[in-house]
């Protein structure tokens, strides 16, 4: 189960599968690999067809090019014939194949030899630097060639990317699916990552990291979280995922950025403002209440003011991350809350 584009990992939901809806997935990958305009697969009902062709293209995203196929089906035949429906026509395929594979090339060959947590670092920064999110949600920015080729794309064609990324760096990554939930008012359904980094499982999601970050400033909220803080705003994946259960080695943590003590927010703040820099952390010391959100901005305006400057403060309230900036120039608000989602997060 090899892919044309860099070192494949094993193929997660195929190896989920039963011996039936293997072989149709076999079959699909085959034909798909070889743009045939039609091929056999075992004669499931369409409904489970449809549900192994989606998971097919979660393990193999370097098949961005087959989005969708019809199948006929015969009296007294074991089999169906799938149709697929393809991006775009043959040579224009094979084109874009040829681009994303010396792409993807030029972009992994400087991190060979870095270890695990360096490679998932790059790929996160390079999501969260080169891609915007697709407005108007064009069929490419559902897939690979989205962020690769154009820079843009929505939350399915960056987690695709991710693990493309995550494929040619040799770092085991599958591709998380949640549904819709009108209930919420979640109108459409939200794909990410779960990465294994020595040998222990978490959730990353860079297009909530994406949505949350201005200019240069990149965040990690989602970086590298497990199943508790994750789906404090996540809703639960449609497909059965690897447990992560590791809560210590979230981005935060790791930079010592993870607080729970005011007295040390307060020192940090009054560096940052120093150095006219964004200080981003977590805070672990109880919930973030409202009156702590207070005492921060308080501390935000008295650091800011001993350098005759302005402070802001923009809040994850979910995740408990808190970004303080500092500036010589006024701030619209003091304090602004923020909402990761699919694009631009929101602010109230």
């Amino acid at each position: 189960m090899t892919g044309g584009m860099g070192r494949k990992m094993e193929p997660y939901y195929y190896n989920h599968m039963s011996k039936q809806e293997r072989a149709a997935y076999y079959a699909m990958k085959e034909g798909l690999t070889s743009l045939a305009p039609s091929f056999r697969a075992p004669g499931l009902k369409v409904r489970e067809l449809s549900d192994i062709f989606f998971k097919l293209r979660l393990d193999c995203p370097e098949i961005f090019y087959g989005v969708g196929f019809r199948c006929r089906s015969y009296p007294d035949s074991p089999s169906v014939e799938i149709l697929p429906e393809y991006l775009f026509e043959k040579t224009k395929i094979l084109t874009h194949k040829k681009a994303m594979e010396a792409r993807l090339s030029k972009l992994a060959r400087p991190m060979a030899g870095k270890d695990e947590k360096e490679k998932e670092l790059w790929i996160h920064d390079f999501i969260c630097a080169n891609v915007r999110y697709d407005k108007l949600k064009k069929p490419y920015s559902h897939e690979i060639i989205g962020p690769l080729g154009q820079g843009v794309g929505v939350c399915e064609g960056i987690a695709k990317t991710v693990k493309l990324l995550c494929d040619a760096l040799g770092i085991w990554c599958v591709i998380a699916v949640s549904d819709a939930n009108e209930e919420k008012r979640i109108r459409y359904r939200h794909a990410w990552n779960v990465v294994k980094l020595g040998g222990t499982c978490y959730h990353l999601d860079a297009t909530f990291d994406n949505s949350l970050g201005k200019g240069a400033a990149i965040r990690y909220d989602y970086m590298n979280l497990d199943d508790r803080r994750f789906f404090r705003d996540h809703e639960p994946a449609m497909y059965p995922i690897p447990a992560c259960v590791d809560k210590e080695h979230d981005y935060y943590r790791e930079r010592k950025l993870s607080f729970t003590k005011t007295d040390e927010v307060k020192k940090r703040m009054r560096q940052a403002a120093k150095k006219k820099k964004i200080l981003t952390f977590a805070w672990r010391g109880g919930y973030l209440t409202r009156e702590l959100v207070k005492e921060f901005a308080v501390f935000c305006e008295e650091a800011a003011g001993e350098t005759g400057a302005f402070g802001a403060l923009r809040i994850n309230w979910p995740q408990a991350v808190i970004e303080a900036s500092f500036s010589e120039n006024p701030f619209g608000q003091a304090v602004t809350v923020q909402e990761a989602n699919e694009g631009e997060a929101s602010e109230a």
